[in-house]
């Protein structure tokens, strides 16, 4: 599972850093580093996004997530139905978000929130705090041993089942989440490209 781990964010990153990335058949191709437009771009009415605290929250969304000058936007539970179409931003903060403070509860200090968490203003600060997160979630991951797999509420995530599962069912999920939103933001950087490039 760590290097399906290893492997889908070695993917994202590249799709989203470049210089480079890996074309799905093993063959290199160039791609260039995210853009601030990118990283905003609404490609329907009524997104989802990151925004500024003082801007306040998007359609549908009771209040913006996170610390600091930026939040994403986000409603308590139940979500609004139909979901809201999320940005590339908003997929990258939600994953940044989840393995950090994942990482945090589980090799960390079991305290951090969604409101401790600091979302970012910028492409490229969302890129390197990416790497970051998936680096703490990793580092997470090497200091358990086959044993603790199974133990349930090894995680003590506040914003998911992690207390009523076995730690390997939430290192499944982490990976199924790295996997269908590296899909989608790749998805979404090839019809920005596509349609604006």
């Amino acid at each position: 599972m760590l290097e399906q781990f290893d492997f889908g964010c070695e993917r994202l990153l590249g799709r989203i850093a470049g210089p480079a990335m890996d074309s799905g058949d093993g063959t290199p191709a160039e791609v260039g580093p995210l853009t601030d437009d990118e990283y905003f771009w609404e490609p329907v009415p009524g997104c989802w996004s990151v925004r500024r605290k003082a801007d306040g929250p998007g359609t549908r969304a009771a209040f913006l997530a996170g610390a600091g000058e930026w939040g994403r936007d986000a409603a308590p539970y139940p979500h609004p139905w139909p979901p809201p179409f999320t940005t590339l931003a908003w997929r990258l903060s939600h994953l940044t978000e989840m393995l950090s403070l994942r990482a945090e509860h589980t090799a960390g200090g079991h305290l951090l929130t969604r409101d401790d968490h600091p979302v970012s203003g910028s492409a490229t600060a969302a890129v390197a705090a990416f790497g970051a997160a998936t680096a703490a979630w990793r580092e997470a991951l090497l200091g358990i041993d086959d044993a603790t797999l199974d133990v349930v509420g090894y995680c003590t995530y506040p914003h998911g089942s992690d207390p009523e599962e076995p730690f390997l069912d939430i290192v499944w999920w982490v990976n199924q989440e790295v996997l269908h939103h590296g899909a989608e933001i790749a998805l979404l950087r090839d019809l920005y490209r596509a349609g604006k490039g």
